[in-house]
């Protein structure tokens, strides 16, 4: 048996946080993430910091307006590994999945999605068992360290 190849990925630090589903919840999120990140090193006047408070908020903004249940939180986790962070919203309907509309002209809403394709080195959809996950990463052109 032989290790694997390529470059290796080593765990450097985690937050979880739940926060209500609502509009007021979703601007915490993203100030709570951004303090972490500095927390972690990453200050605010970087480019990961602003990519990864882009992401958080379209994240957040998606999970309470579209993936609301009454009673219900969305939970943010962020994940740094070396050359990656992973940025996860959970919420509670698993119905409703997130995908990229084609562009409406004029449209007021709609680029969320669209947003988060840009930013992000990558992203997509994971079902849980009661809700469903929406997870955007990043690989910053220096690494994360």
């Amino acid at each position: 048996m032989t290790a694997p190849s390529g470059p290796a990925v080593t765990f450097v630090r985690m937050f979880t946080q739940r926060f209500s589903a609502t509009h007021r919840g979703a601007r915490l999120a993203r100030q709570l993430a951004l303090v972490e990140l500095h927390e972690w090193g990453i200050p605010e006047s970087t480019a990961l910091s602003a990519d990864a408070g882009l992401l958080v908020a379209e994240l957040a903004a998606n999970a309470v307006t579209h993936g609301r249940v009454p009673g219900r939180d969305f939970e943010l986790r962020m994940t740094l590994l070396t050359g990656l962070l992973r940025i996860e919203v959970s919420d509670a309907r698993r119905d409703r999945r997130p995908a990229l509309q084609p562009h409406a002209y004029q449209a007021e809403t709609g680029y969320g999605l669209r947003i988060v394709d840009a930013v992000a080195t990558d992203w997509g959809v994971l079902d849980r068992l009661i809700g469903k996950t929406v997870w955007a990463e990043i690989t910053p052109a220096g690494g994360v360290r």
